[in-house]
């Protein structure tokens, strides 16, 4: 929860900027957009993106594509240092009437494209009539100057810390951890650290467009990737073709109200979860006639785990953090609800395997005990972008308020915005400005049981691009994420907008 939840709660954010990117040399930029992709098949990802085999052709039979593109480390100097950014790409099955690429940020930050884009084709399979389907990694993740922190072992031991202390020395404890890690990260990572932020991220989009041969970007942010895509029509309001933004991270929350905001988001998750358990009558495995009872079961749960963790997986025990953590993971879609049933009964009973395979699947760690570097890469990313940072005596102030928004969630959220205390590198901005005058509609999609980015977040991201730019659509529904839920409604609106070019109504509401 500590390095995952709290920091997907996207309050880093942007400051203002012109349309032309008045600070570079633009002579140095056009001859990197110059640049000629050399696309070859797709390698295995890399241990730090997941691991696993190369992506397979697609049901048609096409094969993913990769390249590497050349990017300049800091668009302040872009005559210096650069870096390369891994891409992959599925080509448009209809050549004739292609639009573009179709350039996709599945969120994090942290998050590999190179890993993602394959696994959600299948969902994005009618888009890819008319455009090429592009994903990435964006700087600091993966193959793309991945950040590096602390090793396998040390990262085990990191994840199961206490995340919510009761005392004094718990408080040390917690604070040395994140020392630990902070250090870490720069002594491995230090060269790329200052240069990982959403403002740089969203100017190798910029660039990325110009590489691909697009006079628009097209683009499709999911989670925090909204957040990218807000801040790049804030700096190129003109360059905007056609955009959609899904599972929206509210633009104008500080870090207090944007994690105060998930602490509520993953509450009514769970009271949602509860509901549906209870309506399953004599099959829901948990005690309690209604939601708050359920959700007192969990209160008390992981009030026995913070006082002796249980069994695990191998000779690893499942912790309050670590259980935390995978409960959380559980109520990012609905599909995973049968699991979080089964990891609570089994932990009530004292076999926590299956809620330490949910927090290990969080915080990127595969059977044999390797870690992407998603959470590496996400610290890194808030850090750079987010200036606020909180003391210990801070952090108690608000207890009871984030203890008020979520019995469950509260503490771990509220503990969480010590992440960045000692962090190497000073922060940018208390929240991105993503005002975006001169854009064309941009589509802005909430989820009413959204419980990462709460749905509020869409109408203040609509409000914030501008208006007749963010064009809000609803859905009623639960999980991260509309479009990939399945749900008809929304799929029909997105594809008629991104393959035609028609803007549904502001205030349409799925199903």
């Amino acid at each position: 929860m500590l390095a995952a939840a709290v920091l997907l709660a996207g309050t880093a954010a942007g400051c203002g900027g012109g349309d032309d990117g008045a600070d570079a040399d633009r002579g140095t930029l056009d001859e990197l957009a110059a640049q000629k992709l050399t696309w070859k098949p797709c390698t295995p990802p890399t241990a730090a993106e997941g691991g696993a085999t190369a992506p397979s052709p697609l049901p048609d039979g096409t094969k993913w594509q990769c390249a590497f593109m050349d990017a300049p480390l800091d668009y302040d100097k872009p005559g210096g240092d650069t870096v390369e950014l891994a891409l992959i790409r599925a080509p448009a099955r209809d050549g004739a009437k292609r639009i573009g690429s179709l350039v996709f940020n599945f969120g994090g930050p942290g998050g590999s494209g190179i890993s993602a884009l394959p696994s959600f084709a299948p969902d994005y399979a009618a888009l890819r009539t008319r455009y090429d389907l592009v994903s990435f990694d964006p700087r600091g993740v993966g193959q793309s100057g991945g950040v590096e922190c602390l090793d396998d072992r040390e990262l085990d031991a990191f994840y199961a810390q206490d995340a919510t202390p009761d005392d004094a020395g718990e408080v040390k404890a917690l604070r040395d951890g994140l020392k630990e890690y902070a250090d870490a990260c720069e002594e491995r990572s230090g060269e790329v650290l200052p240069y990982v932020g959403t403002r740089n991220a969203a100017r190798d989009l910029d660039l990325m467009r110009r590489v691909l041969g697009d006079d628009k970007l097209y683009y499709f942010g999911i989670s925090y990737g909204t957040e990218l895509g807000g801040v790049y029509a804030h700096l190129f309001p003109r360059r905007v073709g056609r955009a959609v933004f899904d599972a929206v991270v509210d633009p104008t929350a500080t870090a207090v109200p944007g994690s105060l905001g998930q602490a509520k988001g993953f509450q009514l998750a769970l009271r949602n979860f509860a509901r549906d358990c209870l309506d399953q009558g004599d099959d829901c495995a948990l005690p309690g006639s209604t939601p708050a009872e359920i959700e007192q079961f969990v209160v008390d749960l992981l009030a026995r785990l913070d006082e002796r963790p249980i069994r695990g997986i191998g000779e690893r025990r499942l912790t309050q953090t670590q259980a935390a953590n995978g409960i959380a993971q559980a109520l990012y879609s609905k599909e995973y609800w049968r699991y979080l049933e089964q990891g609570l009964d089994e932990a009530d009973g004292g076999n926590g395997a299956l809620l330490l395979a949910l927090s290990d699947s969080m915080n990127g760690r595969d059977e044999s005990g390797r870690y992407t570097n998603l959470q590496a890469a996400n610290a890194a990313i808030n850090c750079v972008d987010d200036k606020t940072r909180f003391t210990a005596e801070q952090v108690r102030e608000k207890l009871p308020e984030f203890r008020a928004a979520s019995p469950v969630f509260g503490d771990f959220l509220a503990w969480g915005l010590l992440s960045c205390g000692q962090w190497p590198v000073p922060g940018t901005w208390d929240h991105p400005d993503v005002a975006a005058p001169g854009a064309p509609p941009i589509l802005v999609i909430g989820t009413t049981g959204d419980p990462a980015t709460p749905f509020a977040g869409a109408r203040a991201m609509a409000k914030a691009l501008g208006k007749g730019i963010g064009i809000e659509v609803t859905y009623r529904g639960e999980g991260h994420g509309a479009y990939n839920g399945g749900d008809a409604c929304v799929q029909r609106i997105v594809n008629a907008y991104l393959l035609s070019g028609k803007v549904p109504a502001s205030g349409t509401v799925c199903p």
